[in-house]
């Protein structure tokens, strides 16, 4: 049989994940790529991988997708790493540059900013910002490269808690889904793997690559800001964000 293919997104979030797949010594017969979360999407659609960790902004352009784990990337509090970081007040910004690495970030910023914030920006994206932030100016950036940058701006927005804010509902980043069925043992192996590597985040930090935070901030991170069970609050958080999507 071939190896089942495996695309998970590359940032610190994941560590518990892949810890699980490397080293719980519960799964075989896969093979691994770790990539953005767009090209995990992106994978996943053109038939390059059979499971997928998704950012949640790609769903609506994914037929027939099948969620496989009760785990995700979520948040029900500030998340640290999804922010909008500027040098003017909310009412004051005039230009976002969005970080299009993921479409979760991008739809999350664009959802606040119509439906909650009620500000009305141009959107650009972060490509075309080649200096730094003018004063009306703001940039969403997601992953790695956002942790010690929050203090380098006046204002610091943490998408997940603008969420969280103001609709009561935690929320999902990323989920594994699939798009065809996958063999039922390995369905329930994989399963076991992610929950063993969840539960030991704390081993799963020294496979970080060249850290820009501390062991002990890179533990507190996994332990504390990120939140993986994907439980009924999140999916009605999921739910909520794919309507305003639709």
């Amino acid at each position: 049989m071939n190896p089942i293919r495996i695309t998970a997104v590359s940032y610190y979030n994941t560590l518990p994940f892949i810890y699980g797949l490397k080293h719980s010594g519960l799964l075989s017969g896969y093979e691994l790529s770790l990539d953005v979360p767009s090209e995990c999407a992106r994978k996943l659609i053109d038939n390059e991988a059979d499971i997928g960790l998704i950012p949640v902004g790609a769903l609506k352009g994914i037929p027939d997708y099948r969620l496989v784990s009760n785990l995700c990337i979520g948040a029900d509090k500030d998340v640290k790493s999804v922010l909008l970081l500027a040098n003017a007040a909310l009412p004051d910004i005039k230009t976002i540059y969005l970080d299009t690495d993921s479409l979760t970030s991008v739809n999350l910023v664009r959802i606040l900013a119509q439906q909650f914030w009620k500000i009305d920006p141009q959107w650009k994206s972060l490509t075309e910002l080649n200096a730094k932030l003018s004063h009306e100016e703001g940039m969403v950036l997601i992953g790695d490269k956002t942790f010690g940058l929050s203090v380098q701006y006046p204002f610091c927005y943490d998408l997940a808690g603008e969420w969280i804010k103001f609709t009561g509902l935690p929320f999902v980043f990323a989920v594994w889904i699939s798009r065809k069925p996958l063999p039922t043992e390995f369905s329930a192996t994989f399963q076991s793997a992610m929950a063993w590597g969840v539960a030991h985040r704390r081993e799963s930090v020294f496979m970080a690559v060249k850290p820009h935070i501390t062991e002990e901030q890179l533990v507190s991170y996994l332990q504390n800001d990120i939140s993986y069970p994907l439980d009924e609050y999140k999916m009605k958080g999921m739910e909520l964000f794919l309507k305003f999507l639709s």
